[in-house]
């Protein structure tokens, strides 16, 4: 038995909700649902103003803070911080390297790869910036697709995610600082000041996450509809989406009632097999040539213009590409990255931060950009050369059409669509796990160490709040509402994104100053 294990009984007896947290997260939410039912078009007005001054006005903060997230993990794993270990010393790892990988890829972006691994690279390709001067669906249109699906899918969003895991990890198991989001800046306050903003930032960063993991449960929902519509001709309706919300969440609350290193471990090691089997898949029945010689060259570009195309703003030229896209996305990435880094910490218990910084940030970034040279090549490809009309599916049907259209030319297509199916369902329920686990962990109290579990009705809680709230936005509201909240979620993250990234070039310094715990001092 590990050392998380021990007094697991006890530690499980002192857990207790925390109303400051909880409450004022959840009724903010309640209030905005109302607020939007009430008023849909001065809810939409607000927000719209209040996204417009994050990504369009401030938007270059998150670009400079995306890439800041990327030189610091590099810094981490060749400094002596990268020779600690999460736990002390004598701390042993709760997840064996493969588990690890597999929980860590299904419960980040991986959902996200499924759905626009083959949508956002035909938008890419038919309106590429103005101000570039790249002409719609040409040769330079389809290299910029692919350079901008790996600066937008790989490298920056797994760094974005790193940084606050690695601090989260260190305060907490090796510093000792609270089971809080505020412990991401532990380095740079003392134990008491820590302890007096805890609640706020607690509160204020679930607001956001739940706000925004709702927006994600829709696009989820809405996604495998479309899915059943490819398979068996049913109508992608409200009805489905009831049914399939209503699955999906039985189905989570098995994950979440099975304990985190069982229902989430398990599932996230099916679903990267599943994964393997689609790449197989289209490396063998796809145009492999073709994706293989274009990813090539595009990768390369990337390499060779990451910084630039990462800062990229478009001001210059009046083009709002930038904040449509990439701004956009480095702000859901830091807005889903606080809490996520409470989870991914968690199940990093025992190993080296520089395993971490490989497991967190390289690993991933090559399975992804892998992933998207091939199944966004081969879009490019069927698009290119007449074989499947994506664009003109898409704009009839939305992008969420874009996968099945694809998958749907292949042999074997049936067999094919299932198994992305089935992926897109497991990727949604161990995304709403771990995010909820996450989210529960935050709200209670005891939690000390990787092994202890928040109560599960706390988990089943807020699922079946997002649940609810996601379902009433798509049937009677559409997802605008829902996804604004998740582009405001980014904002307050972001100024603790780069208090997280100060906290680890202070720590990087001198990083036993801070361990109370590993015996090398």
């Amino acid at each position: 038995m590990s050392d998380l294990n021990k007094n697991t009984k006890k530690q499980a007896s002192n857990q207790k909700l925390r109303p400051f947290v909880f409450f004022p997260a959840f009724i903010l939410l309640i209030l905005t649902i109302l607020l939007n039912f009430l008023n849909p078009e001065a809810f939409l007005n607000i927000t719209t103003m209040a996204k417009n001054f994050m990504v369009i006005d401030m938007g270059w903060i998150f670009s400079i803070t995306g890439v800041l997230s990327v030189i610091v993990i590099l810094l981490v794993y060749f400094s002596p911080l990268g020779e600690i270990r999460l736990g002390g010393d004598e701390a042993q790892p709760i997840l064996k390297k493969s588990s690890w990988f597999a929980v860590t890829l299904c419960t980040t972006i991986a959902a996200g790869i499924l759905f626009w691994g083959t949508a956002e690279p035909m938008w890419h390709l038919a309106y590429p910036p103005e101000s570039l001067g790249i002409e719609p669906m040409s040769p330079e249109a389809a290299i910029f697709a692919m350079e901008t699906m790996y600066l937008h899918w790989t490298f920056i969003p797994y760094a974005i995610y790193a940084v606050p895991t690695i601090i989260f990890g260190f305060a907490f198991y090796n510093m000792k600082r609270s089971f809080s989001v505020g412990s991401q800046i532990a380095p740079l306050i003392s134990v008491e000041k820590q302890n007096k903003i805890n609640s706020l930032i607690d509160a204020i960063v679930l607001f956001t996450v739940a706000a925004g993991i709702g927006a994600s449960f829709g696009t989820a929902v809405m996604n495998m509809g479309g899915g059943l519509n490819a398979l068996f001709g049913i109508d992608n309706s409200k009805t489905v989406w009831v049914v399939i919300t209503i699955v999906g969440t039985i189905a989570f609350i098995i994950s979440s009632g099975t304990g985190l290193m069982k229902g989430i471990r398990i599932l996230s090691d099916i679903n990267v097999y599943l994964y393997y089997v689609i790449i197989a898949a289209l490396l063998i029945l796809g145009p492999s040539m073709y994706f293989f010689s274009l990813g090539t060259e595009s990768f390369g570009g990337f390499l060779d213009n990451m910084f630039s195309k990462a800062l990229f703003t478009g001001t210059a030229a009046g083009d709002t590409w930038a904040s449509g896209w990439t701004m956009f996305y480095w702000s859901n990435w830091m807005a889903w990255a606080p809490v996520a880094a409470v989870f991914l910490a968690r199940i990093a218990y025992g190993y080296r931060i520089k395993e971490v910084v490989m497991m967190n940030f390289i690993v991933p970034g090559i399975f992804s950009t892998i992933w998207m040279t091939i199944l966004s090549g081969t879009t490019i490809n069927f698009q290119l050369t007449g074989r499947v009309d994506v664009i003109g599916i898409m704009n009839e049907q939305g992008s969420g059409a874009a996968a099945y259209a694809v998958l749907g030319e292949l042999p074997m297509s049936g067999i094919i669509i299932g198994i992305y199916l089935i992926a897109v369902l497991i990727s949604f329920i161990t995304a709403t796990d771990s995010t909820t686990n996450a989210m529960a962990s935050i709200c209670t109290s005891g939690i000390s160490d990787g092994s202890n579990e928040p109560p599960l009705f706390i988990k089943i809680l807020w699922g079946v709040i997002i649940g609810t709230v996601s379902l009433i936005f798509i049937t009677a509201l559409g997802l605008d509402g829902i996804k604004m909240l998740s582009y405001l979620g980014g904002f307050p993250a972001l100024f603790l994104g780069i208090l997280s990234i100060a906290s680890l070039f202070i720590v990087m310094k001198n990083p036993y100053r801070f361990d109370v715990i590993s015996k090398k001092k």
